[in-house]
């Protein structure tokens, strides 16, 4: 009986590897958001102050390019490693050239710079991003352990955390510490400092990782996922009809997820300079720096992840069970519409026109949108990870994750039209066209979730 209790009690506890992979993935958003957080900002300041001097509207698409084909080389980056390369490898292979891509974008002030930086995030991210995820689901057996959603959410706080620190970092290097005005009124910018601290944060992330992979992640991951998946003769087995109608539901589902991406990542392009030009900064006549802005999101991920992980655990094991993540989902998309609408009476109260500005926001009012983006981030990120986690045929485990963040690949593009948009429409527009949207498709969701849920599970509805 206390042997029994024992185990009971081990099961509970989530493996060791899983906080190294939280570490490791920490760093590597350090990096991320580090970076992202000035390089509009970069882009569009002007050449004497340390700034590339681009159009605005040029620079939000560029971004938009960026953060969304972040999320397109995971389909690449997926599937080679379920061929060919195990999960360990190919996140040591993303690790090392995301840190020389940052490092590029510090050596090489220029619009080669950027270039080649970029290319070389791109290509690391697809090595990283799709595996890392995929293996924190590794460390448990069961593919339905009750841990999972749990798992996925501390590992979640991991990338908030890296998150809210990085813009903290890069607006302090950039705007503060080497930030000066010369002689004759010119601003000069720190920007290249800020990059230099991505690539040194990505670096010691993949130095944890290297030393501590084989102790606390034993033998997971280190063979491609193919090998899990054949016949006793060494062929590959076919994918089954219900293997094939989960992966449909996860493609339905992938295709709402689009819309609550184009939204959020307004974060780093419009929300940015509107924040920027329209957003009332000064706190006890210090002026908070754009980028700082940025924190605000990952600081309440960190506060209330722990607190939605704790519920979900104790929501799974209640006599009614825990909620279809189909119906956290629509939540999430219908909180994300909420975020945008609260925008609304700041920006009539402002207006767009940069050059006639009469009175500045509240900066309560980005601050509770970020808010209700946070809330709604966590009802539909990690729980999405952790979906995918638990559905995906295993001989495409690494693919469909590629898949799930290709929804954001494709959101981010759309992001980056609807920020470059909002320099010829108006701010107001914009923002009430994408709160809008997403709060009708979250009600859609809500409508099919019973449904979805029946394919992706392999129900009888």
């Amino acid at each position: 009986m206390e042997a029994a209790l024992t185990d009971a009690k081990t099961t509970r506890k989530h493996p060791r590897g899983l906080y190294l992979l939280f570490i490791t993935e920490m760093w590597e958003r350090y990096s991320y958001y580090g970076m992202r957080a000035v390089l509009v900002l970069y882009l569009t300041t002007a050449l004497v102050s340390g700034g590339l001097g681009m159009d605005p509207a040029k620079a939000m698409m560029l971004y938009g390019f960026y953060t969304g084909a972040v999320y397109f080389t995971p389909l690449l980056g997926g599937w080679l490693t379920d061929k060919f390369i195990g999960l360990r490898t190919a996140i040591t292979i993303g690790g090392i050239t995301m840190a020389l891509g940052d490092f590029s974008l510090f050596a090489f002030d220029s619009k080669t710079g950027v270039y080649l930086g970029l290319f070389l995030l791109i290509i690391g991210n697809g090595f990283f991003k799709p595996n890392i995820s995929t293996l924190v689901g590794e460390l448990y057996p069961d593919r339905n352990d009750k841990r999972k959603d749990a798992a996925f959410t501390i590992f979640y706080m991991g990338i908030n955390l890296g998150a809210f620190f990085a813009p903290l970092v890069a607006g302090y290097l950039a705007e503060d510490l080497f930030h000066f005005t010369d002689t004759d009124g010119i601003e000069h910018f720190g920007f290249q400092y800020a990059f230099l601290a991505s690539s040194i944060g990505m670096i010691i992330g993949q130095i944890i990782f290297t030393i501590f992979s084989r102790k606390y992640l034993g033998e997971t991951g280190t063979k491609p996922m193919r090998t899990q998946s054949v016949t006793p003769e060494g062929k590959s087995k076919p994918l089954t009809k219900k293997e094939k109608q989960r992966t449909i539901g996860l493609i339905i589902v992938a295709c709402f997820v689009v819309f609550f991406w184009a939204g959020f990542e307004q974060a780093g392009s419009s929300f940015t300079l509107y924040t920027q030009k329209f957003v009332d900064r000064n706190v006890f006549g210090y002026t908070v720096p754009t980028s700082w802005f940025q924190s605000v999101n990952p600081l309440f991920i960190i506060i209330l992840a722990p607190i939605l992980s704790a519920f979900w655990y104790r929501l799974s094991n209640t006599p009614r069970g825990d909620l279809k993540a189909t119906t956290k989902m629509a939540f999430g998309m219908i909180l994300l519409g909420l975020g945008f609408l609260v925008l609304i009476p700041a920006v009539l109260q402002t207006g767009s026109d940069e050059s006639h500005i009469t009175v500045k926001a509240n900066m309560l009012f980005i601050i509770v949108t970020y808010l209700f983006h946070t809330i709604g981030e966590l009802f539909l990120s990690p729980v999405g990870l952790s979906l995918v986690n638990k559905v995906s045929p295993v001989k495409i485990a690494s693919l469909m994750m590629g898949v799930w963040l290709f929804s954001s690949a494709v959101a981010n593009f759309v992001s980056g039209k609807l920020a470059a948009l909002t320099h010829s429409l108006g701010y107001l527009e914009i923002f009430m066209v994408i709160g809008v949207a997403a709060f009708a498709l979250g009600l859609i969701l809500l409508l099919v979730s019973k449904k979805l849920h029946g394919m992706l599970f392999n129900e009888e509805l």
